[in-house]
């Protein structure tokens, strides 16, 4: 998976594709994260999940690419619980800890569909199912 070059840049092609759309913060985040913990547990899924995690605690998915958040933190009350045997559902990216105001203006940004009358909670699931739509193309 992803590995860093001689000046700490991730190498492009080896990032998700997500994350090859995302600014350079991002794709070091993740790449820095991602190796540092391959070498820690030696397992390749493993390393992948620390790595989308420390990504999650400073950027959130917004359609086919992250974005930093505007607060740093957990994205969602799985992540709040921490820990490699978490459970419960995951926001998938999506900052579900951000304000309803700032959810109204992801999904108007994606032009989601009923977004007005919704409320917190089905905005987020509303930007995961486009952000899913869009990543699936």
């Amino acid at each position: 998976m992803p590995k860093t070059t001689k000046s700490g840049k991730p190498k492009k092609d080896e990032l998700p594709s997500t994350l090859r759309r995302s600014n350079a913060k991002a794709q070091r985040t993740f790449a820095k994260t991602h190796d540092s913990a391959a070498d820690e547990y030696g397992s390749e899924e493993r390393a992948h999940r620390v790595a989308y995690s420390a990504l999650k605690h400073s950027f959130e998915k917004v359609g086919d690419h992250w974005e930093p958040k505007e607060q740093k933190g957990p994205s969602d009350q799985r992540a709040k619980s921490g820990g490699p045997r978490a459970s419960g559902p995951t926001a998938e990216g999506v900052d579900a800890n951000a304000s309803k105001k700032h959810l109204l203006d992801v999904a108007r940004r994606l032009d989601v569909r009923g977004r007005s009358t919704m409320n917190k909670a089905e905005l987020v699931d509303a930007i995961k199912k486009h952000n899913r739509r869009v990543r699936n193309r």
